[in-house]
């Protein structure tokens, strides 16, 4: 207080002090805007996060789809073609010039050869496959595998049902055969089969040396395995190129969604997928 410079003037107060909880509403405010800040922040990138997350998802299931219609309406044409006899000059030709070409020792190993397309023989890989796949933590790998060629199974006994195509009597069988002729069943579970384990184990290599080697031995395999279904006279062409169309339709499809599943798994249980992910490239030379 100071003194007063006349007896009838009041006595001058100093300002009144700021309230003692007002400095504290000005931090709090501070605080607040800081995480609020921090909060919208936070929410963006997760955002972003969240939006290429699920870009990526769909990104993978849209190309799966469209692989898998693409093949689907591949297979209709063809099947349209068949039913109308289009194809029948086509494949009866092909046949002729194979029947005129048949050897003893070529014979003999297509006999072989196509018991690799057998139901019982894909049957053990797969199980083999999907066995060591799940023991060696790759059970997504193994569960896509199973699922993969247990569709394959129904498709093809479905189609089989739908077509009812007459197997070819060009010349006498060299092997047994059962079931209607379209789509080739042997093609279509070589197909499945074996290029799914190689997309399996070719993901899991480090060197692009050996995923080409991986990918081109199954190749080679599918159309060897095919081509003795023609050669020993119990399937059609069109019968074959239908059985790898409507094949790498569904197992495209298949691989689509396992990639698909792994997105997710990544973001729901990173510790369960990681002996999912692609092994990363390294030179021949590493």
């Amino acid at each position: 207080m100071t003194e007063p410079t006349s007896p009838y003037d009041p006595p001058q107060l100093p300002d009144d002090p700021p309230p003692p909880d007002a400095e504290r509403r000005t931090r709090a405010r501070g605080r607040a805007s800081m995480l609020k800040g921090l909060a919208h922040k936070g929410l963006r990138m997760a955002a972003a996060h969240a939006t290429n997350f699920y870009a990526t998802v769909g990104i993978v299931l849209i190309v799966g789809t469209v692989l898998a219609l693409a093949g689907t309406l591949a297979f209709a044409e063809l099947g349209e073609s068949v039913q109308k006899g289009a194809t029948q000059a086509y494949d009866v030709a092909v046949l002729q010039w194979l029947g005129r070409h048949q050897t003893r020792l070529l014979t003999a190993g297509a006999v072989e050869l196509t018991y690799l397309g057998t139901g019982t023989v894909v049957l053990m890989v797969v199980g083999v496959s999907a066995l060591f796949l799940w023991h060696t933590e790759h059970k997504h790998s193994a569960r896509i595998l199973l699922v993969a060629v247990a569709g394959n199974i129904l498709l093809n006994g479905m189609l089989k049902l739908v077509f009812h195509r007459t197997r070819p009597s060009v010349f006498d069988w060299q092997t047994t055969a059962v079931s209607s002729s379209f789509p080739s069943g042997h093609a279509m579970s070589a197909t499945v089969c074996y290029g799914t384990v190689a997309y399996l184990v070719a993901r899991l290599q480090k060197h692009r040396s050996s995923r080409v080697a991986t990918l081109t031995g199954a190749v080679i395999l599918i159309l060897l395995i095919c081509a003795t279904r023609l050669y020993l006279g119990v399937h059609y062409p069109s019968d074959v190129i239908a059985g790898i169309v409507v094949g790498l339709a569904w197992s495209g499809f298949c691989m689509a969604v396992f990639e698909a599943s792994l997105v997710l798994a990544r973001r729901r249980a990173p510790e369960e997928s990681a002996e999912e992910r692609p092994a990363p490239v390294e030179s021949a030379t590493a």
